[in-house]
């Protein structure tokens, strides 16, 4: 044990090896998935989901930035890793000497960074394209071809990949989605060599539109066990299984009477004689003031939280006394009842996505497979 608090996440490391078997069962033989485990792999643990990403069949690895790529590479992680934002050209030098592939957009970024390189090293690249999100790429073929003929022609670049990313793949109505796959399309064909990697597909499309895989695809929120909207859930081709749950400890229970008030501001008051339990999670944990009133799991029932939550506590009303140390589901099932990340979301009126990657890192995560704890990552004790 190296935490100290009866606060923790469990991760299911076989539910991440589960989502990852059953997507690339999909997959034909030659096509590549790449596990993206960018934001600490959306809050679970970049280095425990990547190794069992890894492990389960993934090609490669997908991050955000390139300080996340290194500390794969710190971990000991070799597989091919893709940063998938934007990088500072001043620090191709350090993706060239760890082995990292880059996102480029821009003509001008390819000779700045051209600058920061030495004579011997190369730089892999995947060419992002914007078809329709707004956000990085290059919109015409014409700029494309730019900059593909420019990497051609440099020593110190490597055209490895060239990708884009849908908007509304997660959507039932799929016009918008069939514009930018058109695009795209358009944009491969006009290359008269492709690269090793060339790939569009997100989670959703992964798992709906063979259609769009080319020859890798970029699994996310779906590896984590969830789906990207609750619109196309019914028509996924298996069933996900989360691997994120959140459980806590009751500290403290007292009798509380008729009229007396719970926590800041004195929202909460007693209808009646009530059985409240303290709870060693708060805000700063990511449980957020908004989850006021949201309900969690004790003794197999479901019990609310009252009064506003506070930094590091909030309190729960019981429907009789508990001990001290009872165990208290916040995300994840108890007995028959379950809270899901779903739940969590639609209480905070935002997407599964945001749920996990709020719960911060003082909130140890603890790492099971087959029923027994592999490791504990707290970094407040390392």
């Amino acid at each position: 044990m190296n935490y100290y608090r009866d606060t923790w996440v469990e991760i299911n490391l076989d539910n991440i090896a589960y989502n990852v078997k059953e997507t690339v069962k999909l997959l034909p033989s030659k096509e590549k998935l790449f596990a993206v485990v960018k934001a600490n792999a959306y809050g679970h643990g970049a280095c425990a989901v990547a190794e069992a990403a890894l492990g389960a069949g993934a090609h490669g690895l997908a991050v955000a930035f390139i300080d996340e790529a290194l500390s794969l590479r710190k971990s000991a992680i070799a597989a091919p890793v893709l940063v998938l934002g934007a990088s500072r050209p001043s620090d191709a030098g350090v993706a060239a000497e760890h082995h990292i592939s880059l996102t480029v957009y821009q003509l001008e970024w390819l000779k700045q960074a051209q600058a920061y390189l030495s004579p011997e090293q190369t730089v892999k690249v995947h060419v992002k394209c914007d078809t329709g999100m707004g956000r990085l790429g290059v919109k015409t073929q014409e700029e494309l071809k730019e900059l593909v003929a420019f990497i051609d022609q440099s020593p110190q670049f490597i055209f490895e990949g060239l990708f884009t990313h849908f908007a509304t793949a997660d959507e039932l109505d799929t016009a918008y989605f069939e514009d930018q796959l058109f695009k795209f399309t358009a944009m491969v064909e006009s290359l008269e060599e492709r690269p090793p990697y060339v790939h569009c597909a997100n989670s959703a499309v992964s798992l709906r539109f063979k259609k769009a895989h080319f020859n890798a695809v970029r699994l996310g929120i779906a590896m984590y066990g969830l789906s990207p909207s609750d619109e196309i859930k019914p028509l996924l081709p298996f069933p996900l299984k989360p691997a994120f749950s959140l459980h806590t400890k009751i500290v403290h229970v007292k009798r509380m009477n008729k009229g007396e008030k719970v926590s800041y501001g004195a929202t909460y008051e007693a209808q009646g004689d009530e059985w409240v339990a303290t709870l060693p999670i708060g805000y700063a944990d990511g449980w957020i003031r908004k989850l006021q009133g949201q309900e969690v799991l004790a003794a197999g029932c479901r019990v609310p939280i009252i009064g506003r939550i506070c930094m590091d506590q909030c309190m729960i009303r019981l429907p009789y006394e508990l001990p001290a140390g009872t165990t208290v589901t916040l995300i994840g099932r108890q007995c028959n009842e379950e809270i899901t990340m779903d739940d969590i979301a639609d209480r905070l009126a935002t997407i599964n996505y945001e749920v996990p990657c709020l719960i911060t890192s003082r909130v140890p995560r603890v790492y099971k497979s087959k029923g027994e704890v592999l490791h504990i990552d707290n970094p407040l004790v390392r």
